[in-house]
């Protein structure tokens, strides 16, 4: 199924998501619900994109129902490429987004009418994984990284295939990859983490290589998911297997699989696990900012929009983060991003920081 097929049918999937929740709640009209200032809330959100965040914006989906049961709230993680589609296109409310927003993407909501506010919520540690069971491996570099999962390793069915190439490019383990089978779970193109760990860790590797600009990305034949459940069965399942999700995914999953220590030797970056503290730090190399896009004309007429935002932004929005497994924001970032909101500045300001 192509994307373009995906997109009508994950729609569909989340307005009947969203229908079944209004049931659920006895239909939004008949219910009454407080706002944050005292009014009757009552309607219908629907939130798409990134797998990644999806964890935070459910959770804070449930709190708010809580608080406002006449209001309906459906979301979604086709992934944050598919959800700015959805969401430049006009059809969700809020977009979640593991990367800030691409100009294709920003011409694409220009063109549609679509004005948005750009709002970071989180911090993430992209966390390269392995089985439980894989003893041989415990730190690799990122030249390691491009030597087994970049442009040029296509083809390669075990660890030791890399070893070649890894020299070539002077990865600090090449030589001694283990002579197993490389089995590969990650995610797909259409997916953020996709596009971070392309940006963060091939793209300047591959730029050296002079691989052409169109081919940064990893090699094709993996098994590709933008599920990040269905990344984690596929590690766990093969013991010298290899892929890379959102840390929250690592973290509540670690009786499955490990995360490897990752470093960046060009950068000067030692082996560092994926920690809170690490990643908040950007001790740990792959640390990525996390943000959600709501949309202008859903804050000017849909009063449920806003006020979940707001929730979203206060203490009990903010708390969800590290309930899922993702790391705060700094205080200072968390009032940039509030000072954002107040002021309802759009465009990607914050991203362009």
């Amino acid at each position: 199924m192509t994307r373009e097929t995906r997109r009508p049918v994950r729609l569909l999937l989340l307005v009947l998501t969203l229908a079944l929740v209004a049931a659920a709640c006895g239909g939004g009209d008949d219910t009454e619900a407080t706002g944050a200032e005292g009014e009757d809330l009552s309607g219908e959100i629907l939130v798409s994109g990134s797998s990644t965040v999806e964890p935070i914006s459910s959770l804070n989906a449930e709190k708010f129902q809580t608080e406002n049961p006449g209001v309906s709230i459906a979301v979604d993680g086709p992934g944050t490429s598919d959800g700015f589609e959805l969401f430049c296109n006009g059809e969700t409310d809020i977009s979640d987004a593991s990367r800030p927003i691409a100009e294709e993407e920003v011409a694409a909501c220009e063109e549609n009418g679509v004005e948005f506010v750009e709002l970071k919520v989180a911090i993430d540690g992209l966390s390269v994984i392995t089985s439980t069971e894989n003893s041989e491996v415990e730190c690799l570099d990122f030249l390691d990284l491009y030597a087994l999962l970049g442009p040029e390793s296509e083809g390669f069915d075990t660890w030791a295939a890399a070893n070649d190439l890894g020299e070539e490019v002077g990865a600090p383990n090449a030589g001694s990859y283990p002579d197993a089978p490389l089995e590969i779970t990650a995610p797909g193109e259409e997916s953020g983490t996709f596009d971070s760990f392309v940006e963060i860790v091939l793209e300047g590797i591959a730029e050296e290589q002079g691989v052409p600009e169109d081919n940064f990305a990893p090699r094709a034949d993996y098994t590709a998911s933008a599920n990040d459940n269905v990344i984690i069965e596929g590690i766990s399942g093969t013991p010298t297997s290899l892929g890379w999700v959102g840390y929250a995914f690592y973290q509540n999953n670690t009786d499955t699989v490990k995360a490897l220590q990752i470093s960046n030797e060009t950068e000067g970056a030692s082996c560092t696990a994926p920690e809170p503290e690490t990643i908040s730090s950007g001790e740990y190399p792959i640390a990525r900012d996390l943000y959600i896009y709501a949309k202008k004309e859903s804050v000017d007429n849909k009063p449920e929009v806003e006020a979940f935002v707001d929730f979203y932004l206060g203490d009990d929005g903010f708390t969800s983060v590290g309930e899922v497994g993702y790391v705060d924001l700094a205080d200072e970032d968390k009032q940039l991003t509030i000072d954002n909101w107040e002021a309802k500045e759009l465009g990607p300001v914050i991203s362009q920081d």
